[in-house]
Parts: structure tokens; C-alpha cells; sequence
């Protein structure tokens, strides 16, 4: 698939200086705990100064096991907060259940916060809409249905808030078309049906723009990725428009579903769910900005940018210097290994083992001193993450990588503080593991 930098299509901000990198299509390593965080299909609110990211952690494949919340105050650097809902003994939250798209509302009146979710069996034939309540935003919730909403199945479903807060489900029914329900006013009962489109459609998201109503959605083609359409109107209950493709013809969306369009400011963020259906834990996300202009709506590709998360600007990601992983000074028994995909031919191997190899980075330069991401292109044969402690110039943080799936080495995101000229980083095992194969650092100049 072409990649395309989205400076070339002027739908940047001036270029970037040090600064946190979103980077589409990589490892997201939580900072509390060294793992890729595992918040597929969901979405993100902001509660005070923080936003909150409710997702699936797939890390057992389909079956339910975890909803689990994270935290950030700039929508790069995400802290574990917990579970919110946890696999029971039995029921709807039992062993070999499936649990999907999970989205969190706020309800003003209640002062509660609610969750609607798919509910199924584990060969998706109930197609049930689940519901569930917290008194905080990352608080354990208290499961209380399951039902087919208005007596139709729901599998891939979203909510969404208008600016009078009258709640809606979007659910998507195999039978019958994609719909948008009305909640009540307590957000936990379907009451009413607003609109049926007649395509069927799934992974259903809405936002609102200068009076305009966007949903966003994807064709059924199951785990794969395909092209996502759009429809707009200046009311939920249409007409709506004909649907269009939003991202480049043929990219199947770079390779991504919808799951959220997250507003930030007067912008907003285009989520997507990359999965990897034969290993559902190293599926990854594609965040990328979405211009939105009068009734159109617009998805360019992008290897890294930058967020301001306060505004919702987006910026072109800075220039940057390669460092080879061969090149690198290596210790320990760790060595220099053959990767026809690596940008040298070769790449740092076996860090970490029982013999502690090491590899250290000591000249990684950097323009200014601040805070940014390096991009850590790597390989990873196995079908687990492998997780690193990575030093960067003293000050140790776990950095994990996932399955690079064979082919061209994966990315891992290391969020970091650079020095002003030169840095050292540092990678090495933990506990006797082996690190993944370190190719080379993409480190921003500036």
C-alpha cells in the first residue's frame, strides 16, 4: 500500500519540533506497565483535564477476558488505569463469551457514566446489545443486560451524545440494514428507532459539524479491512446522503476499520482498529486526522505527526536521523544478525538472554532538548510481544514490541526525553528474556 505524507496535501500545520508522535500502525507501550496497551474497538472521552481510552484487550483472541480504561493528558503517553469490566463465572461476562466495541457516555442527569457494548456468544449468533454503569469514568461497572435492541440483532455498535444530550445507539443489524436508536433519557433504554439505512453496514461512528451529522462505517468483510464509507445529513433521522469513500480509493482505509472519530477542539481524529485476525493481541491502531469541510470528509495516510491534543492541530512529523542497530556497540553475546528487510542488511540481536546482551545507541543526536518519540524499528518471530528495558541517557523505562508479522521490521514507539547534541540509549533484556531484534532508531533532528 502507498504511503502518503500528509504535509503534501497541506492538511498540516507548520512543521513540528520536539514534540510526542502519533504513529499509525505501531506498538503503543502503557507507561505504567511495559505491556502494548489493549483498547481495541473502542473510544475515548474526556473527563477535567484528562482523557480516558475504554477499549477490548484482545490479548486472548475473541474471547472476553477484559474492558479495560486508560489515561492521558495528550492522547500519546496512555496509563493502565484498571479493568471496568472482568470475565465472570458465568452469563453474558462467562468464559467463551465475546464482548466488543465497548463505548463510555456521561449522563448529566444521572451523573453517571454508562456503557454500551456487543454481547454474543462465541459464534456470534445471539447479536445482543449489552449495557452497564459506573459511578466514575475508570471505575468497575456494574453489568446490568443484555437484549436485541427494538427486537433486532446488534453486533458492531457505537453511541453518540448530540448537543441537546440526547443519547443514540448506532447498531449494526445484519437483517436489516444499519441503525440509529434513541436512548432514553437515562441513556439505558433503547426506546425509539431514528433512522434505518438500508446498506448494511458495521463499526458505526458519528460526530456533528456546523449542524451536519457524519456517520462513518465499514463494509462486512470480517477481520479484513476494506474501504469505509461515510453519509451525511442535518438530521439523525435523514434523509441522509449517498455514501462516499473519506480515505484514498483502495487503501482499505490503510489497512484499518473504524471504530471512534474523536473531537479535539475543532478538529477531530479518525481511529481505526488494524487487526491481525490470526493474532488478535498484536492488532494495532490507526489514528490519523480527519479534515472535515462542509459535507466532506477527508482521511491522508501518514508514518508519524504530531497532535496538539489542547487546540486538536495537527502538525507534519519532524525530520529525522537513522541509527543502524548493527552499528550500534554491542555486549554481552549480543551480535549482529542477518535481516534481508532491515535497512542495513543487518540488525542488533540477542539482547537480553541469559547472558544479558546489551546494545547501546551513544551518539543519538538531537537539535533541542525536549520531549518526542522515536520510532524503534524492529523483529519480533514470535507470536507474544517481547518487552525491553530501554535507558535513555541514565533514566530507564519498558518498552514492548509486538510481532512483526514477518516481512519489513515493525515499530515500536519510545516516548522520551532528548538532551541538546548527544544521548545515549540503552537496550537491554528483562528477567532472562530476550528483547526483539533492534534494526534501527528513527530519531527526530529537532
Amino acid at each position: 500500500m502507498r504511503s502518503i505524507i500528509l504535509s503534501t496535501f497541506g492538511l498540516f500545520a507548520s512543521r513540528a519540533t520536539a514534540s510526542l508522535q502519533i504513529v499509525p500502525g505501531a506498538t503503543w507501550t502503557a507507561t505504567n506497565t511495559g505491556q502494548h496497551i489493549q483498547a481495541h474497538g473502542g473510544g475515548i472521552l474526556k473527563v477535567g483535564d484528562k482523557w480516558y481510552w475504554v477499549g477490548e484487550d484482545k490479548t486472548n483472541g475473541t474471547s472476553f477476558i477484559n474492558i479495560n480504561c486508560y489515561s492521558s493528558t495528550n492522547l500519546v503517553e496512555w496509563n493502565y488505569e484498571g479493568a471496568l469490566l472482568s470475565q465472570t463465572a458465568s452469563g453474558d461476562t462467562g468464559p467463551n463469551r465475546v464482548i466488543e466495541r465497548p463505548k463510555v457516555i456521561y449522563n448529566k442527569a444521572t451523573n453517571k457514566y454508562v456503557m454500551w457494548m456487543h454481547i454474543d456468544s462465541g459464534d456470534y449468533k445471539e447479536a445482543k446489545i449489552g449495557v452497564a454503569t459506573s459511578n466514575t469514568v475508570c471505575g468497575k461497572y456494574t453489568y446490568l443486560r443484555s437484549e436485541q435492541p427494538l427486537g433486532h440483532q446488534s453486533r458492531d455498535s457505537s453511541v453518540f451524545v448530540d448537543t441537546d444530550d440526547k443519547a443514540y445507539l448506532l447498531t449494526e443489524d445484519r437483517e436489516n440494514g444499519l441503525r440509529i436508536n434513541a436512548l432514553s433519557s437515562d441513556y439505558l433504554t433503547v426506546q425509539s428507532s431514528t433512522f434505518n439505512f438500508a446498506e448494511k453496514y458495521e463499526s458505526p461512528a458519528v460526530i456533528k459539524k456546523n449542524g451536519v451529522y457524519f456517520m462513518f462505517a465499514s463494509q462486512l468483510t470480517g477481520w479484513n479491512p476494506n474501504d469505509n464509507y461515510y453519509a451525511t445529513s442535518t438530521s439523525l433521522s435523514g434523509p441522509w446522503s449517498a455514501w462516499k469513500k473519506f480515505a484514498e480509493s483502495g487503501s482499505n482505509t490503510y489497512s484499518s476499520q473504524t471504530t471512534f472519530v474523536l473531537p479535539v477542539g475543532e478538529n477531530f481524529v479518525y481511529m481505526g482498529d488494524r487487526w491481525v485476525s490470526d493474532n488478535l493481541m498484536r492488532s494495532t491502531y490507526v489514528w490519523l486526522p480527519l479534515t472535515i469541510s462542509g459535507t466532506t470528509a477527508t482521511l491522508k495516510n501518514s508514518v508519524n505527526w504530531v497532535l496538539n491534543s489542547s487546540i486538536g492541530t495537527a502538525s507534519a512529523g519532524p525530520s529525522e536521523n537513522q541509527y543502524e542497530g548493527e552499528a550500534a556497540a554491542l555486549s554481552n553475546n549480543a551480535r549482529a544478525i542477518t535481516c534481508s528487510t532491515c535497512s542495513a542488511g543487518k540488525a542488533a540481536g540477542y539482547i537480553g538472554g541469559s547472558d544479558g546482551g546489551a546494545v547501546v545507541f551513544s551518539n543519538v543526536q538531537s537539535d533541542v532538548a525536549g520531549r518526542t518519540s522515536i520510532r524503534v524499528k524492529h523483529l519480533n518471530g514470535d507470536r507474544s510481544q517481547r518487552v525491553a528495558d530501554v535507558s535513555v541517557n541514565g533514566k530507564t523505562q519498558r518498552l514492548a514490541f509486538l510481532p512483526h508479522g514477518g516481512g519489513d521490521p515493525g515499530s515500536s514507539v519510545l516516548n522520551i526525553d532528548l538532551k541538546q547534541g548527544a544521548n545515549e540509549i540503552k537496550f537491554v533484556g528483562v528477567n532472562g528474556g530476550y528483547a526483539a531484534d533492534v534494526d534501527r532508531l528513527m530519531v527526530p533532528k529537532s
